[in-house]
C-alpha cells in the first residue's frame, strides 16, 4: 500500500462527505475490528480474574474494545491519507462572483451597511482578511435609484401601516 500513489477514480467513494478509497475504507475497516475485537477478548480475559462479578468485567471489556476503537482510528488516519483535493482562491478572485455575492448580500434584509458602522475589530479582521477593499469599491447606495436603495426603503406610496 503506498500512501502517495493516487488512486483511480473507479475506487473512490464519497461517505459522510468525504472522499475515500474504497480498498483503503476496507482495510480499515479490516483493522478497526481486529483491534478492537483482540482489546475486548484480552481484556474480558485478564479481569476475569481480577474483578469479582462477571458483568463488570465484561463491561470494562467493552471500555477496552472501545478504546481499541479509537487506537485502529489513529493507526488508520497514519496509514491512509484523505484523498480530498483542496484548491485555494479559485471563484473568489473572480470580480463577477464577488459582484454576485455582493448583490445577494445588498438584497437581504438591511443591505449591506456602511464601513462607517462596524466596529474597530471587525474593521481590523475585513483588513486582515483582505476583505475591506472590496467593500470600499461599492458605490454607495443611493434612494432616488430604486435599483441601489436600501433594502429598508418603502416602495414608493407605501406606509408603515399598510405593510403591517
Amino acid at each position: 500500500m503506498e500512501p502517495n500513489s493516487p488512486a483511480p477514480s473507479w475506487r473512490l467513494a464519497e461517505v459522510w462527505s468525504d472522499t475515500v478509497d474504497l480498498r483503503q475504507l476496507a482495510w480499515a475497516i479490516g483493522i478497526g475490528i481486529a483491534i478492537s475485537v483482540t482489546g475486548f477478548f484480552a481484556a474480558s480475559r485478564w479481569l476475569r480474574g481480577i474483578v469479582a462479578s462477571p458483568e463488570l468485567a465484561h463491561a470494562y471489556a467493552m471500555l477496552a474494545g472501545l478504546a481499541g476503537c479509537v487506537i485502529a482510528g489513529v493507526i488508520c488516519a497514519r496509514l491512509f491519507p484523505p484523498k480530498r483535493e483542496v484548491i485555494e482562491h479559485t471563484s473568489t478572485h473572480d470580480p463577477a462572483w464577488r459582484a454576485e455575492v455582493l448583490a445577494e448580500l445588498a438584497d437581504q434584509p438591511g443591505g449591506l451597511g456602511s464601513l462607517a458602522d462596524l466596529p474597530e475589530p471587525v474593521v481590523r479582521e475585513l483588513k486582515e482578511l483582505g476583505l475591506y477593499d472590496l467593500f470600499t469599491e461599492l458605490p454607495p447606495a443611493s434612494a432616488t435609484d430604486p435599483t441601489t436603495a436600501p433594502a429598508t426603503a418603502l416602495p414608493q406610496g407605501a406606509s408603515k401601516e399598510a405593510l403591517a
